[in-house]
Parts: C-alpha cells; structure tokens; sequence
C-alpha cells in the first residue's frame, strides 16, 4: 500500500464553470484592447469534473477492509510480514527523494 504525501485537489469552484473570462493586459502600446477573451471549455473539463465528484465521493477508508482485519486480529489470524512493509516504506521514502530531486531540478533550471 503506498502512502500519498498530499491531496492537492482543485476546488470544485473553479471546476464547474464551464466558462471563463481571460484578463487581457493592457499596456501603454495598446490602443484599443478588448476587456477579455471568452473561454469554453471541451469535454476534457467535463470528464475532469466528474472525476473530481467521484474522488470527493469515494471513502478514504475502505470499512470492509478494516472491519476484516479487526475480526482477524480479535481471532489471532492476522499476519504481519514485516518484510513487506519494511519493503513499502523504503519504496515510499526513494519516491519522495525522487520526486523532490525532480521538483529541485526544474525549479534551478527555471532560475
């Protein structure tokens, strides 16, 4: 089982406009620039959306699960292979340092 570090979901809010208005700057230069660029967004947005409603709907904790290993436990027939946990918390600690080594590299080479 591999433990996330962070849930950095976007807010509903902005995922159930369908449309947006986009600011376009104004400068010095220009002489007669539009308030705005209308935006519509395709069936990418629509299907983004719904997977947001889903993932916000889901159970974090799967109540089965649990309820089967507190009934193991409670009877003595719940196993601990600590071999493979060991395994799963080593693979989750090489993850974060790869992906912070990642996110270090871009963000050197954007300065």
């Amino acid at each position: 089982m591999k433990i996330e570090k962070s849930n950095n979901s976007l807010p509903l809010s902005s995922l159930n406009e369908s449309s947006a208005r986009v600011a376009t700057p104004k400068t010095a230069d220009s002489q007669a620039t539009p308030d705005g660029v209308s935006v519509t967004l395709g069936s990418a947005s629509n299907q983004m959306r719904s997977m947001e409603v889903n993932i916000a709907n889901a159970p974090v904790v799967d109540a089965k699960k649990v309820a089967e290993i507190k009934q193991a436990i409670s009877e003595g027939r719940f196993k601990i292979n600590s071999e493979a946990i060991a395994d799963g918390l080593i693979n989750n600690v090489e993850d974060m340092i790869s992906a912070s080594d990642t996110r270090e590299m871009n963000s050197a080479s954007q300065s």
